[in-house]
């Protein structure tokens, strides 16, 4: 018999023609993926002219996409070939509509104009994904996220529902400055787990809409607290149950705070609450003459509550005990309550004891003979603090609010929000951080962005925020030595906005001068690498995506 002919496979040219098709949409789209010497996949690099590889056959160079422009810039981007992602019509997320994820994404499909759905997910969505147990190379802490973008979809994976929605922030401004995903993966991080901004509605009223529009601002930028000084010596602009006497005209009433909260934790960031004291009481003391501090003299010290007073404790116990509640189950770390506890006018005498002198005789009575006026006022924060504790907070203070070296040190677990070096008997941040405490920078050299520029202050600029400054730098322009500026030691920061004469400028006003201040400090505590943009190149970024 002849030999059988071999058959011929029919899938031959159905496999021929998959393979052309591929290598054509590859050329068109200027990608390719080579064979090195070992049989081992390469993207083809540099080395041609022309966009080709050269040698003996023309093919196209592999282009690998950059990193998606955001601000903050995101910490490591590992690209891929691929057309990458865009949103259109059939554009789903996808995420359990009962899970943990259904609040970021519902937002998330509200912002890209696209569906839900509880999956499973395909080409053209966007999948939100909770990893409790994702390991640190693929995702960092609790308010880091991966964020892939392949085969024509995205997926962002976090451990925890905040570091999705950071994710999402992402993915919305890559959207908006390059139309599209590129492919690859993001994995990304903050710095400081602090980052955050800080609001005088006292001296000046803000109404709820305008601190709703800046919660939206600082998502974007992935900050996440939002600091409120209630009261001050001008105003006390909160409503309040248990003292309706000290409220200001106008203020915020409980359903508007509570709107203003609960819209913040939904955008994962955290409000502060600070009433300050013993100092900053002027509004507080217009109703209650009788708890006034007084001198030698009989001279009312502005601002300033009789700290010997048991009336004044249990007035200021009655306020912060009425709002916790408001305040207390919040994301991230924390919850904090401010207390304030700076510029206290008997500690800014020159000689406390000798203008003070009741104050002075009480601070013996209840600390002992060589007890004197620091020692009653670091009691008296002491006091509040055990107040906040048993309400589930963690205390914050003013740098100037502490007093050590006496008969009374200050209570912990507290942190430290260091603004100055320039009040009576500065102390340098160094001290503090050798000291052990945990500090938020909130240095007034770059941050304090003062209504008026009164007492030789000047309107910080983004510029000199993303120049000059870094966490480290506490005080003035020099940053603390490196052993003492890393992330446990300080936490973070905030750009404080404080109304001391508040006519010079409109909220609106206000809201243009903080926009890029606000970016340029994202990107500081975000992303502790060097930036790669100039600031007319971070600008015009900042511009375009934010």
């Amino acid at each position: 018999m002849g030999r059988r002919r071999k058959r011929t496979s029919r899938r031959k040219p159905l496999v021929v023609a998959a393979v052309l098709a591929a290598l054509a949409t590859a050329v068109s789209i200027g990608i390719l993926v080579l064979p090195d010497g070992d049989g081992e996949g390469r993207r083809g690099g540099g080395g041609g002219r022309g966009g080709w590889a050269g040698g003996s056959a023309d093919v196209p160079v592999v282009t690998l996409p950059p990193a998606p422009e955001t601000v903050p810039a995101v910490r490591l981007w590992e690209p891929e070939s691929g057309i990458g992602w865009q949103p259109g019509p059939g554009t789903r997320v996808v995420a359990d509509p009962d899970g943990e994820l259904a609040d970021e994404a519902d937002l998330l499909a509200e912002e890209l104009d696209a569906g839900r759905s509880d999956g499973p997910a395909g080409p053209g969505d966007v999948e939100l994904v909770l990893d409790t147990e994702a390991p640190d190379d693929e995702v960092r802490g609790r308010e880091g996220y991966a964020l892939t973008t392949a085969f024509g979809r995205v997926t962002v994976t976090g451990r925890t529902d905040t570091g999705v929605f950071h994710g999402t922030r992402t993915l919305l401004q890559a959207v908006r400055g390059q139309g599209r995903m590129p492919a690859g993966t993001v994995r990304d991080w903050p710095d400081r787990p602090q980052r955050g901004f800080m609001l005088d509605i006292a001296r000046k009223h803000f109404d709820a809409e305008w601190i709703e529009d800046r919660i939206r601002e600082m998502a974007d930028l992935k900050l996440n607290q939002l600091h409120l000084h209630l009261s001050d010596d001008q105003a006390f602009r909160v409503e309040s149950d248990s003292h309706p006497e000290i409220v200001s005209d106008p203020h915020l009433t409980k359903a508007e705070l509570r709107r203003i909260v609960e819209l913040a934790n939904s955008r994962h960031i955290a409000v502060i609450p600070e009433i300050d004291s013993p100092g900053h009481l002027g509004a507080v003391l217009d109703a209650h003459p009788e708890l006034q501090l007084r001198d030698a003299d009989g001279d009312p010290a502005p601002g300033a509550i009789d700290i010997s007073d048991p009336r004044s404790a249990r007035l200021l116990d009655d306020l912060l005990r009425e709002y916790a509640p408001l305040f207390r189950d919040q994301p991230g770390p924390g919850p904090f309550w401010h207390l304030g506890g700076d510029e206290y006018r008997a500690l800014m005498a020159s000689d406390p004891e000798a203008s003070y002198p009741e104050l002075a005789e009480a601070a013996r009575r209840a600390h002992g003979p060589r007890a004197g006026i620091r020692d009653l006022a670091a009691a008296w924060l002491n006091d509040r603090a055990a107040t906040v504790r048993e309400e589930g907070f963690t205390p914050q203070v003013w740098n100037d609010g502490q007093h050590p070296g006496g008969v009374v040190e200050p209570s912990e677990p507290r942190q430290v929000t260091y603004w100055t070096g320039k009040e009576i008997g500065a102390r340098e941040p160094e001290e503090y951080l050798r000291e052990g405490w945990e500090v938020v920078n909130l240095n007034d050299e770059y941050l304090y962005y003062v209504l008026g520029e009164p007492n030789q202050f000047t309107y910080p600029t983004g510029e000199r925020i993303y120049e000059e400054w870094t966490p480290a730098v506490l005080r003035g322009t020099e940053p603390v030595p490196d052993e003492l500026a890393g992330p446990d030691r300080i936490r973070g920061g905030r750009l404080a906005v404080w109304c001391d004469l508040s006519g010079a400028q409109t909220t609106e006003q206000v809201a243009r001068g903080i926009r890029m201040p606000l970016r340029a400090l994202a990107q500081k505590l975000w992303n502790p690498a060097p930036p790669v943009l100039d600031w007319p190149a971070f600008r015009e970024l900042a511009d375009r995506v934010t």
